[in-house]
């Protein structure tokens, strides 16, 4: 039943998207919950209490908080479909330390050099991220997706980068990502976006780019 399951997330949010695109893969029936995180829902706030962000997925009036706990939970509660993690118990540790690595460092790499002020600093912290990069082509040897055949946990959690990598270059004026330099991470990237339950669940690229404009515009503008 869909009013079992209600996920609270924004239109926009990486780590939301992560919960839809899994739902979606899982064929799990759902409710969106949509919040303004400049004028937070008192049911949030009793749901996340502790970090009062978003994603929250509610599963029979049970809350789940952050993305990675939520993956697991919809992973190992919803059995009989897709799985997202390796059955392998070496495989799914390795499967959660990328996860880890994209989130502790590959991500906030990138968005470092969004935040930056002006272009010599943004083009010194690319070279991190350029770096990371490296390492997360490493694992695509061999295979389509990071899961295998099929899109997976890793996928789920890196899946940000095939939608707004492009858009952060298009606001900031610089390029983050060449394609021949990583053909791997290249091909994942249309691969991921191609398969059904992502694109048609992918927010409107218009949309993004008005939103990261504007945030651009704070950080450029804010002083340190």
């Amino acid at each position: 039943m869909a009013d079992e399951v209600k996920l609270y997330r924004t239109w926009s949010s990486p780590y939301g998207l992560r919960i839809v695109w899994a739902m979606h893969i899982k064929g799990i029936e759902y409710e969106n919950v949509f919040e303004d995180l400049s004028q937070k829902s008192p049911q949030l706030l009793q749901y996340n209490p502790v970090h009062k962000k978003i994603p929250v997925l509610v599963h029979k009036g049970k809350p789940i908080c952050e993305s990675l706990v939520i993956l697991e939970y919809i992973d190992e509660t919803w059995k009989e479909t897709t799985p997202l993690l390796p059955q392998d118990p070496y495989e799914k540790a390795m499967a959660r330390f990328w996860a880890k690595f994209v989130d502790d460092k590959l991500l906030p790499s990138v968005t470092s050099v969004f935040t930056e002020k002006g272009y010599e600093a943004k083009k010194e912290a690319l070279v991190p991220a350029v770096q990371n990069l490296e390492l997360i082509e490493e694992q695509l040897k061999g295979k389509k997706f990071f899961g295998g055949e099929s899109i997976g946990y890793v996928d789920l959690v890196l899946g940000w980068m095939a939608f707004l990598l492009d858009v952060f270059e298009e606001v900031i004026d610089l390029k983050l990502f060449d394609a021949h330099k990583f053909p791997l991470l290249s091909g994942w990237m249309k691969n991921f976006c191609d398969a059904p339950a992502i694109k048609q669940h992918l927010p409107p690229r218009d949309r993004l780019v008005t939103k990261y404009q504007l945030l651009h515009e704070k950080y450029q503008t804010t002083s340190n």
